[in-house]
């Protein structure tokens, strides 16, 4: 839908009005994210999905024509009309990387502008791995590594988007908090841009994922949805009216640090009994702990390997594994049956690793869970689903955040303005 002229964002001290230049850039990105989705397509029908005048797509089309983001691509017949000119991505027109920095790995994948992903590479983080510098070395050899494979020249990379775990601010490149680190305001952009020579952009994999989902995954189409990220950490990327909700500072969605057991474990928060405790990746690995302690399944010390093996289980049958799937996803549907009630969602998407990991057996008894806590209308509106995308979500919704941040810079050049101090030629 078209932008409004006042936007809910803080920039340090409260909310801005957004200026005609900055809604522009917000309706060019728009229509390029329907063109992404749906090519190729006609200008009438992108007037028709974004709710912009047909007179503002086609300049907005003409200006990414000029770009060479998008070609023409033909006409299609109209009834009793002229036949309508066709537009598509252009592909080869430029190229994003997204990188999704984790507790445990980074994954960075190399897309081209159609968001096909044309190099992977991931780098493992060994536990007690996470000072700053040593994070900022894993990126910038995995980014290294993919541009390398894809074999493309430097100049085709629009700009790379960062995704990391905790509180960040979008405007300053700052990590400001990210507990499973005990990271405290780390200038993470800054640090990147001393081996990164591209246009940078950070976020939180919650936005991250919820965007991903919302262009590609199983909330294509829905207003309102929420996406339930599974990890070392969990939180919950909030769709809400066709768009991502980010709050006044970009912290909407740390669903992951509500207390759910009062005076429960202790969350690297500071915090007692929060959900993260109960259905993160370490959190499952305590509930293995406590149900079984000399169970096989149980890889100390190792997240990824315990919950690989409760994914085996359940497929065999092993009643251990059963039984600390279910009790995980007790927690999990009470705690998701509150998202539920507050936001009356049509589509909970369940995403991130151990999402994946456990799969379908994870989601039905985590429907069962959510339909024994959630107030029966909401409920019965609300799909409860697995997250299709086939790559990493994160990877892809950090990519888009590069391209967002391309079309501001081409809006800031076009008047003739300097680009971001984040940007780095």
């Amino acid at each position: 839908m078209p932008l409004s002229s006042r936007h809910e964002r803080r920039d340090g001290a409260g909310p801005v009005k957004r200026t005609s230049r900055d809604i522009r850039t917000a309706n060019r990105y728009e229509v390029l994210r329907q063109i992404i989705a749906e090519s190729p397509t006609s200008r009438q029908e992108l007037a028709a999905a974004t709710g912009l005048s047909l007179a503002t797509v086609a300049t907005l089309v003409g200006e990414l024509l000029d770009l060479r983001m998008i070609t023409e691509v033909g006409f299609e017949e109209s009834a009793g009309g002229r036949p309508r000119g066709l537009v598509a991505v252009n592909a080869s027109g430029g190229a994003l990387i997204g990188v999704d920095i984790a507790e445990t790995y980074v994954h960075v994948e190399l897309f081209d502008l159609a968001l096909n992903v044309l190099a992977r590479a991931e780098e493992d983080m060994r536990p007690g791995e996470s000072l700053p510098e040593q994070v900022v070395g894993h990126v910038a050899a995995a980014v290294g590594s993919v541009v390398t494979q894809a074999g493309i020249e430097g100049a085709r990379v629009l700009g790379v988007g960062v995704s990391v775990p905790g509180q960040v601010d979008r405007a300053t490149g700052i990590s400001e908090y990210a507990p499973n680190w005990d990271w405290h305001d780390v200038p993470l952009l800054d640090l990147l841009s001393e081996y990164i020579a591209y246009p940078l952009y950070l976020d939180n994999p919650l936005r991250a994922v919820a965007v991903a989902e919302l262009w590609f995954g199983a909330a294509r189409g829905s207003g309102n949805a929420v996406v339930v990220t599974l990890g070392t950490g969990v939180g919950a990327g909030l769709v809400l009216g066709g768009a991502l909700h980010r709050g006044v500072s970009n912290s909407a969605g740390e669903w992951g640090h509500n207390t759910i057991v009062l005076d429960g474990r202790l969350c690297r928060c500071g915090n007692h009994g929060c959900v993260e405790t109960y259905v993160g990746a370490p959190g499952i690995m305590l509930n293995l702990r406590e149900l079984s302690p000399d169970s096989e399944l149980l890889h100390p010390g190792d997240q990824t390997a315990t919950v690989a093996a409760l994914a085996r289980g359940m497929r065999t049958g092993d009643p251990v594994a059963i039984e600390v799937v279910r009790h995980t996803a007790r927690y999990l549907g009470a705690s998701i049956a509150h998202l539920v009630n507050l936001f009356n969602p049509e589509v909970v998407v369940l995403s991130s690793w151990v999402a994946a990991a456990l799969g379908e057996p994870l989601v039905a008894e985590v429907r069962e869970a959510v339909a024994r806590h959630a107030l029966p209308r909401p409920m019965a509106a609300t799909e409860i689903v697995l997250s299709p995308i086939p790559t990493d979500p994160a990877c892809l919704g950090a990519a888009t955040f590069a391209l967002e941040g391309a079309l501001q810079s081409v809006g800031q050049r076009s008047a003739k303005r300097t680009t971001p101090a984040r940007t780095k030629a």
